[in-house]
């Protein structure tokens, strides 16, 4: 490809940059993130050029990739194991994604799912997010993980049990996955337990991320009753929530005096809940968009 000036490279990489944003997206686990490893992206590409490139897209797709590993394998180095990590949620209202937002999600790429990513080595969310979600195949990634291409097939492998096993896929019809959702916050603000089983598989996980602000809400529960329980104790914040699409699925925000203070995702299967992801970290609560978010919660009891 010839770069025609920085014009042409401009052009270029602008032309792509909805491909490598939703790969970086699905790498990094968050928008912010994204944006930033494109902006170390574009400035690696000014510096090099693409004179002599003629294949744009995976010239593009390649360069994303070794910039989202190494940022990965930074984060990983330094970070403590924690108890979950979930990832920054993309919050529209329930008229749905807009176009942006739609491209960054592609068909369905729940909360659920980037937890079970975030759990991933960079190596297999590498492979996994390439491959499988992308269609590169093992060639590439395996010169980009410094592996052979039967090394990464393997590493793609795990990854997909993982996913499949951790990350259920969810009813198909958004009006179903709501009526649950729904009804979960209803018996969740009236205080019926058995309602509240009832909604939820009898192996429903629920994981929160209170960072390390919040410790005290860095959880993981298993099972009907136990998540049941946990949902007791938060019944008096219903006239706090907010209904809206998380990751393009319903879920809802929680914002007291009109300041985000959760995000909660539920994944519905079967019609019933089967996991609920809540991201409660103020540091990071504090980087979503504040319009996306919203400063005027609904009162849950005008959604019976």
């Amino acid at each position: 490809m010839d770069d025609g000036g920085h014009d042409g490279l401009e052009s270029a990489f602008e032309e792509h940059r909805p491909l490598l944003r939703s790969i970086a997206f699905r790498m990094l686990g968050s928008e912010a993130d994204a944006d930033d490893a494109l902006q170390d992206v574009w400035v690696r590409t000014h510096r090099a050029g693409t004179t002599g490139v003629h294949n744009p897209a995976a010239w593009f797709t390649t360069v994303t990739a070794r910039v989202c590993l190494n940022r990965l394998r930074t984060v990983d180095g330094r970070r403590e194991e924690p108890v979950v990590r979930v990832p920054e949620p993309v919050i529209s209202d329930e008229s749905g994604v807009d176009p942006e937002q739609a491209a960054l999600l592609g068909e369905s790429l729940g909360l659920a799912l980037l937890v079970v990513l975030e759990s991933l080595t960079p190596a297999e969310r590498l492979a996994f997010v390439l491959h499988d979600m992308f269609g590169v195949p093992f060639e590439p990634i395996a010169a980009l993980v410094d592996r052979s291409p039967t090394a990464t097939r393997q590493l793609a492998s795990r990854a997909r049990r993982r996913v499949h096993g951790e990350a259920p896929a969810p009813d198909p019809d958004p009006a179903r996955q709501r009526e649950s959702v729904d009804a979960f916050l209803t018996a969740s603000r009236d205080g019926d337990f058995e309602a509240l089983v009832a909604v939820l598989d009898t192996q429903v996980l629920l994981r929160s991320d209170g960072g390390v602000a919040r410790p005290q809400l860095n959880l993981l529960v298993r099972g009907s009753e136990q998540v049941a329980r946990q949902a007791l104790l938060t019944g008096r914040l219903a006239p706090h929530v907010r209904r809206v699409l998380v990751n393009g699925t319903p879920g809802v925000v929680v914002a007291p005096h009109g300041r985000t203070q959760a995000v909660m995702a539920f994944t519905v299967a079967g019609g019933r809940i089967v996991t609920i992801d809540v991201l409660a970290d103020p540091a990071r609560l504090a980087r979503l968009d504040p319009p996306r978010a919203g400063a005027e919660p609904d009162d849950p009891r005008s959604h019976p």
